[in-house]
């Protein structure tokens, strides 16, 4: 997962209160679950010592949120002064999580998030497209109507001085194209899109693939899920569309993996495992992507500004740097690779790292 998102939490104000719970909204009673789930995790706060204020503020965030369809988490992480996160999780936390700590816990999202990119959905047939970009969670929806016509051979005789029907339907067609692809190109560079999800009939996801430039064509998926005007169910574009963003994150797991067993295998030095080692490279800025398994109730040790973190006093002693506060390691290592730019992924049983914590490394640092 690109860390970018959790950027605006690093200048955020402690302390953090993380709350993860099941949002689920596939019962009769739905809404009086969540009202026990909320009563619950209150009390939680409460106990940890969250301010009414914050408080508040989370309880607005849990019931305001526009309700899911079906099974769902959520997730909600608030800063000292205002609520930070607030987003549902594509399942359920296994058991409810709230935490009141220096800093944020964000290995449920890492593990949970739907993770979406920025995407551009083209429905398209000969005549033009329906277009809905989704950026920054917004969506926003448009349609492109070529000017090319007609589209379709008429079914009747035409005089020869007028030329060949099938060319001029032919050429409406990639005229019209032409027109949706220009219009896609315009959106991926304003706004920077990730991915392109073309809908419609072979031939017309065919022809659109083919107009768009060739860098565009390596962001375009397309999903077999009906055609435009077909009175097709856009749920089913929706469940594509999160399918394939889920075999995106899987590949992701398996890519950060793959590396981490290739580069600990070779003994390049680009790889760091166990919490001596991953806090090392950390230090150094080292980090590509940190690989975050089962790190349990283990702790480090930083300074009082957060600059620098060590598995022990001992450790963070040796790099002239005051031990001032404990912290859990789960919290402590996504927030000090985010500082560095590094990448986040939850592994699964590709691999189980050392102190369940392990990296992909820029270059090979000094010696830990």
């Amino acid at each position: 997962m690109d860390s970018q998102r959790f950027r605006k939490l690093m200048d955020a104000p402690a302390p953090f209160a993380s709350v993860y719970f099941d949002d689920s909204r596939d019962t009769h009673d739905a809404e009086a679950q969540l009202d026990l789930r909320w009563r619950a995790a209150k009390e939680d706060l409460e106990k940890q010592g969250a301010g009414p204020d914050v408080v508040s503020q989370i309880h607005d965030a849990v019931m305001n949120l526009r309700p899911p369809i079906g099974r769902s988490g959520r997730a909600v992480v608030a800063s000292a002064d205002k609520v930070m996160i607030n987003e549902h999780l594509a399942r359920p936390v296994a058991a409810a999580v709230v935490r009141v700590s220096p800093l944020p816990y964000l290995v449920p999202i890492l593990e949970l998030s739907y993770d979406h990119p920025d995407y551009v959905l083209v429905i398209v047939d000969h005549s033009g497209a329906d277009i809905t970009t989704q950026v920054g969670g917004t969506l926003r929806a448009e349609t492109v109507d070529g000017e090319g016509h007609p589209v379709h051979k008429a079914a009747g005789a035409e005089n020869a001085g007028y030329g060949d029907p099938q060319l001029r339907t032919e050429e409406a067609g990639r005229k019209n194209m032409r027109a949706v692809a220009d219009r896609v190109a315009e959106l991926v560079d304003d706004k920077s899109i990730e991915v392109v999800f073309v809908v419609g009939e072979v031939r017309s996801r065919s022809d659109l693939l083919a107009s768009l430039p060739e860098r565009l064509r390596e962001l375009a998926v397309p999903l077999e899920v009906g055609a435009r005007h077909s009175g097709h169910d856009f749920g089913e574009v929706e469940e594509a569309i999160e399918a394939e963003f889920v075999k995106r994150q899987l590949r992701t797991i398996d890519d950060a993996a793959q590396r981490f067993t290739a580069e600990i295998g070779r003994q390049s030095g680009l790889a760091a495992e166990g919490l001596d080692a991953v806090c090392s490279a950390l230090r150094q800025g080292a980090v590509d992507t940190l690989i975050i398994g089962d790190i349990g109730d283990a702790t480090v040790v930083a300074d009082a500004r957060l600059t620098t973190v060590a598995p022990n006093e001992n450790v963070l002693s040796e790099q002239g740097a005051a031990p001032d506060k404990t912290l859990r390691a789960d919290e402590a290592l996504p927030m000090f690779a985010i500082s560095v730019g590094a990448s986040l992924v939850r592994t699964d049983e590709r691999i189980a790292p050392a102190d369940g914590v392990a990296a992909v490394l820029r270059y090979a640092p000094a010696l830990h």
